[in-house]
């Protein structure tokens, strides 16, 4: 790592821990935002689980805690200490900027073993990467409030950085921990099995379904020592439906950024199951389709699946949203190739103000209803699909033109 990453990172870290320490009452207030904790990762109801679990009650009676028991575990032997609880959280940005920076010098967002960009020049250093995510404010807000989705991202991040360098049993591993604490991230093992794949550093590879029986057996495994460390700390099961049943089932209807709590507070009951059903599916079905499709750059098929993740999961917050534009960032040289780059910033940023603003009139002034914030929660999710589509159609006409250079710079009519 070089001296420019060491300096990104260190100011970067170093802002956290200034805003930290010059507002006290800063955490409190984000930590109530409905836009960067939600009910399945908000450290208030953390500290709520901690506190019956330090007491021999069961965490998960009352329907108020929603996190895995291995927080508990984890939070309950730190000292009961404010100060470092927010070093806890600014170490787990500094793993993600780290994470970033592996995968940024790797060069994979540039040249696989399939594909090789002809813009694989105009890539940003790793330090620029790093400062994309450690000085975006939806990550700095993310990590000031303290929820647990800093911890899922980070773990992430740091599954990608060993994948990318060919360790196939610590990215799964990782990818384990990640899914286990948040159960969505577990989309992200096809693509993640093809880039471990293309990134073996093996001289004579075994086929590509060894490999996922192989990288199987780790994550399966990872999983089920989580799994079991949880039954034996709760000395119950009924972690399972508390925690992952919350994000399959959606009872907690308190609303956030994404598209279902409204959704569903409106939706009859007798229809309830099959829209469930239908909106779990919808996040599935474009797993097998961006693989085929993505073979070549597998990396960005797992940075789109992030992507769609952050925009159709049950509950999702900005930090999700953080998370897709720090991975973007690594295909930044095809973003001359997007086609609303102006629209979507402007778009993101009126979300961004507006959103606050809305929910406030809404449950504070009593001037508004809950059409307000769900409205601009649309314009949200809209701006992000947009952004997903936009990038997602610049990596492909990259990769087109790749194979068709007499077509660079010519229009392309969709038909």
């Amino acid at each position: 790592m070089d001296r420019k990453c060491l300096l990104v990172i260190g100011v970067g870290l170093l802002l956290r821990l200034v805003l930290f320490t010059a507002f006290p009452s800063l955490p409190t207030i984000l930590a109530q935002r409905v836009e960067i904790s939600t009910p399945v990762t908000s450290y208030k109801r953390l500290q709520e689980g901690l506190f019956l679990y330090t007491h021999g009650v069961s965490p998960y009676d009352g329907g108020v805690f929603h996190q895995a028991p291995l927080l508990l575990s984890l939070f309950s032997i730190l000292p009961d200490s404010t100060i470092l609880t927010n070093v806890f959280y600014v170490l787990a940005d500094l793993l993600s900027a780290v994470s970033l920076v592996q995968i940024a010098s790797s060069g994979v967002s540039g040249v696989t073993p399939h594909h090789v960009s002809p813009r694989k020049d105009n890539r940003w250093p790793p330090w620029a990467i790093a400062a994309v995510f450690l000085f975006n404010p939806f990550s700095i807000a993310t990590c000031i409030a303290r929820p647990t989705i800093v911890f899922t991202n980070s773990i992430v991040l740091h599954s990608i950085a060993n994948a990318v360098q060919g360790n196939r049993a610590p990215a799964f591993v990782s990818l384990a921990m990640a899914s286990y604490l948040s159960l969505y991230p577990v989309l992200l093992f096809p693509p993640l099995l093809l880039l471990t794949y293309d990134c073996s550093k093996a001289v004579s590879k075994p086929s590509i379904q060894a490999i996922g029986a192989i990288c199987t057996i780790p994550f399966v495994t990872a999983l089920f020592v989580y799994l079991k460390l949880s039954h034996v700390i709760t000395d119950s099961w009924e972690f399972i439906v508390s925690t992952y049943g919350v994000h399959l089932l959606l009872p907690d209807l308190t609303p956030n950024v994404g598209l279902w709590w409204y959704f569903f507070i409106e939706m009859f009951d007798s229809f309830r199951s099959f829209f469930l059903c239908l909106f779990q599916l919808h996040l599935f079905i474009y797993v097998p389709g961006l693989c085929l499709r993505l073979r070549k750059q597998p990396l960005f098929a797992l940075i789109t699946l992030v992507g769609i993740t952050s925009i159709f999961k049950s509950y999702p917050a900005i930090g999700d949203t953080s998370l897709y534009l720090s991975l973007l960032a690594l295909y930044n040289h095809t973003f001359p190739l997007m086609r609303y780059t102006f629209f979507l910033a402007a778009a993101i940023l009126y979300a961004t103000f507006l959103g606050p603003a809305f929910y406030y009139l809404w449950v504070y002034a009593g001037s508004g209803n809950a059409n307000f914030f769900y409205a601009i929660t649309l314009v949200w999710s809209i701006v992000n699909a947009l952004i997903v589509a936009d990038a997602l159609y610049a990596v492909l006409r990259d990769e087109y033109e790749t194979e068709r250079p007499e077509l660079i710079g010519k229009d392309v009519v969709q038909i």
